[in-house]
């Protein structure tokens, strides 16, 4: 094989180490922020959950707290009732709920996370083994280029 024609093949590995960099590799870290994202979810729910049970378990009626108002600034609030808790749902809703629905509702919360969690770490896997496939692809053609590079070389 002359230089001209080795010229389109490193054309060709330039493309695909390209399309690694630029966008398997970016699309690997987003999907495995968005997993992180709804992993910081479950951890909060977690805790939510954990706050849910020691009031149900001590049978809590009225509580002191510390209320974010915004920006890490505090305000103390005095909970006269513990009966029912507002839960944020989602999209801006809150919902009156005993704690026992509270801790249903995290329950369901939680798996349907950890299907949305687990989806991402599918895809990332895909990912990953696309990424494995074209760097393996590029190195065999490295290796074929060199051993045919030895054998001009040897005639």
């Amino acid at each position: 094989m002359s230089s001209t024609e080795t010229e389109p093949i490193q054309d060709t590995l330039e493309r695909y180490e390209k399309f690694v960099n630029d966008r398997l590799k970016i699309d690997l870290k987003d999907t495995l922020d968005l997993r992180d994202q709804v992993y910081e979810k479950m951890s909060e729910y977690l805790k939510l959950r954990s706050q849910v049970e020691t009031l149900k378990e001590n049978n809590v009626k009225e509580m002191k707290s510390m209320v974010d108002l915004g920006s890490n600034f505090y305000a103390q609030a005095k909970i006269p009732d513990t009966t029912y808790i507002y839960l944020n749902v989602g999209y801006g809703f809150h919902v009156q709920l005993t704690l026992q629905e509270a801790l249903d509702f995290i329950e369901k919360k939680e798996k349907n996370l950890q299907k949305v969690a687990d989806q991402y770490t599918t895809e990332a896997s895909k990912i990953k083994a696309h990424i494995k496939m074209v760097l393996e692809a590029i190195a065999e053609v490295l290796q074929i280029e060199q051993q045919e590079a030895q054998i001009r070389r040897e005639l």
